[in-house]
Parts: structure tokens; sequence; C-alpha cells
């Protein structure tokens, strides 16, 4: 069973940034990735980014040149440094894992609890 934790949410001001931390454990693939996920109040969830155990990395169209997914060399641990926020990127974000570089849901199996970010104007 993989579990992931979000950390590294709060409160930021327009113009700002946040770097978003997941920690995982528990996994035993060779080749396994790291999604990135947002979702406003009140709409869905949408892919932001996602990262493979390799280094390879894919985003939406949305945030790339905004955001930046990473992993720590030593520790099971991926990052999402977010620039330039705005208001409409308050919401919850969440890692979650999978075995295939994409960014649809329903390729990954596991998922954290998720972290708020909000925004203010």
């Amino acid at each position: 069973q993989v579990q992931l934790v979000e950390s590294g949410g709060g409160l930021v001001q327009s113009g700002g940034s946040l770097r978003l931390s997941c920690a995982y454990s528990g996994h035993t693939l060779d080749y396994y990735t790291i999604g990135w996920f947002f979702q406003a109040p009140g709409k869905e969830r949408d892919a932001l980014s996602c990262i493979s155990n390799k280094g390879e990395t894919i985003y939406s169209p949305a945030v790339k040149g905004r955001f930046t997914t990473s992993k720590h060399n030593a520790k099971d641990t991926v990052f999402l440094q977010m620039d330039d926020l705005k208001p409409v990127d308050t919401g919850v974000y969440y890692c979650a894992y999978s075995d295939y570089l994409d960014l649809a849901e329903d390729e990954f199996d596991y998922w954290g609890p998720g972290v708020q970010v909000t925004v203010s104007s």
C-alpha cells in the first residue's frame, strides 16, 4: 500500500510563491510516477504535472512555465514549486501515485489527503 502526504500549503498573497512537498512510502515498482492535481472549490479536480522516478516530467498547458515539479534525489519526496500564484489557484492540491507518466486522473491508484492553498488578492 502506497501512502502519500502533502505539505507546504497555506496562505500566500497574489504574485507570491509556495513549494508543496509530497512524501510517499510503501512503493515497490521499479518505475513509478507522482502526479500533482488541483481542485478549486466547487469544481472538478484538474491535473497539473507528473514526474517519474527517472526525472521525466509532463505538465498541463495551464501551468507550464509557472509551476515546476521536481524530486528529491535521496528521499522519497516530490515537490511542486508554484510561482506567480493567483487567487484562482486557491483550492486543494493533491499528489498521487501511478505507474504511468500521464495526467489522466484514473491512471493514479493512490492519493494523498490533499493540502489547502489560499491565494489572497
